[in-house]
């Protein structure tokens, strides 16, 4: 047990690289895998590790992340665990909402160092990756580090979205640059070949060294680069303070890692899950994924065709053709529909008699995917309603698409939280 580590986790973001999915709930509150959401990654990797203190800050759309928390985690009452939810707010020392990672975290030190912690470690609550950080804390002690920085090879088509930085034979970081547009920016930044031939790693197809968003602070230090500089976010203003400063060390990590930042990302990262070896294990034992309990009967499955997808708990499927697809917990699917390459959230409830018959009176669709559609590379959200012969076809999706009940972005069709698609609709 790390009993002298607190971790603080960013989950304030508002997301909007991720719209629709976000325009009701917190980006780690989007839900993935069928039946986890995104904060679950985090939480989950430091009970894995040992840490049972967490910090978590939000900010945007928080209500659904503070209710999923909140059901989830909680510790014996004889144990020292926690799972503490700070919310922004204005205090008489501030007015502002948290302006950035760093400004968050400087808004509420003093909540999570009313205590006293050795070391204090910030992650990013939205990010797809299993990593055990008290070998990071390990190595973090063994440098004699005032901070270190967890960093990855990068490929240079990815470079754009990194904070890219240079290291030493050491492991020392001596610059860094955030999200480099330009290839004139990252010529300095080439990692030395022989070195990450050393590391074992090819230096012609991972070039660049960039940061996971995750530090490891002695608390002294945390406190002071938080009080001598006033920038917002630790990526574009305090790591590359803190390098002129103090002792930066980069930890790299060679697992897998994705930031799931746009709806592009999602259903990539989505889609390779039902793959029959996905990049992310969710099946490993060892390290588990946490999450809520809900106590939802088997997937129900009746004379259905069902080709490397995953079915959760308590989804219905009739009769229907689901392939390459990810289906949610309680997911509706009707006789003869086809799902191809897509990502079905499923609800939220069960709609009982009674429901059924209200809608019947209204015109509505029941929710889930009605009778005889064809749903094509799409994620349709959770508690949609589309009616009997909806078409959604993969084909003209060039340009971004707005429409009130469905987004096209990234040539993903979004069909958003509680939208009503009416019977015999075609959207392709």
């Amino acid at each position: 047990m790390n009993e002298n580590v607190a971790s603080v986790i960013m989950a304030g973001g508002a997301g909007s690289r991720l719209w629709p999915l976000t325009e009701n709930r917190a980006k780690p509150a989007v839900p993935i895998a069928g039946k986890f959401r995104l904060i679950d990654i985090p939480i989950s990797n430091c009970i894995n590790s040992g840490i049972r203190k967490m910090f978590v800050l939000t900010q945007f759309n928080s209500v659904s992340l503070n209710r999923h928390i909140t059901h989830t985690y909680f510790f014996a009452p004889f144990s020292e665990g926690f799972v503490q939810i700070l919310a922004a707010q204005q205090t008489p020392d501030s007015k502002n909402w948290y302006q950035g990672t760093a400004d968050s975290v400087r808004q509420m030190f003093r909540y999570f160092n009313a205590k006293t912690y050795d070391y204090h470690l910030i992650l990013a609550g939205d990010h797809l990756y299993s990593m055990d950080y008290s070998k990071l804390i390990e190595f973090h002690k063994e440098k004699g580090a005032d901070i270190t920085v967890g960093v990855l090879p990068v490929v240079k088509e990815q470079a754009s979205g990194f904070g890219i930085l240079k290291m030493n034979d050491k492991s020392i970081i001596t610059d860094f640059i955030e999200k480099p547009k330009e290839d004139k920016e990252l010529d300095p930044y080439h990692a030395p070949p022989d070195w990450m031939r050393k590391l074992g790693f090819d230096p012609d197809e991972t070039p660049f060294i960039g940061s996971m968003g995750i530090y490891v602070f002695n608390r002294k230090v945390l406190e002071d680069v938080l009080t001598e500089c006033e920038h917002e976010d630790f990526g574009k203003g305090v790591i590359p303070y803190a390098i002129r400063h103090k002792k930066v060390f980069g930890y790299l990590f060679d697992g897998y890692w994705e930031d799931i930042g746009t709806i592009g990302s999602f259903f990539q990262t989505m889609m390779d899950l039902v793959s029959p070896m996905p990049k992310f294990n969710f099946y490993e034992s060892k390290r588990p994924i946490y999450t809520r309990p809900r106590y939802l009967p088997g997937a129900k499955v009746a004379g259905c065709h069902i080709c490397r997808s995953i079915i959760n708990e308590g989804a219905i499927l009739e009769e229907s053709f689901i392939e390459d697809s990810m289906i949610g917990i309680r997911g509706r699917i009707h006789t003869g529909a086809k799902v191809l390459h897509s990502v079905v959230m499923g609800a939220d409830y069960y709609e009982t008699a009674e429901d059924l018959e209200e809608n019947l009176v209204l015109g509505r669709p029941a929710v889930g995917i009605g009778k005889d559609s064809v749903i094509e590379r799409a994620i349709i959200d959770k508690n949609a309603r589309l009616g009997d012969g909806v078409q959604i076809l993969d084909r003209n999706r060039a340009e971004e698409v707005r429409e009130s009940n469905y987004v096209i972005r990234d040539g993903i069709v979004i069909i958003p939280k509680n939208a009503i698609i009416p019977a015999g609709t075609i959207i392709g």
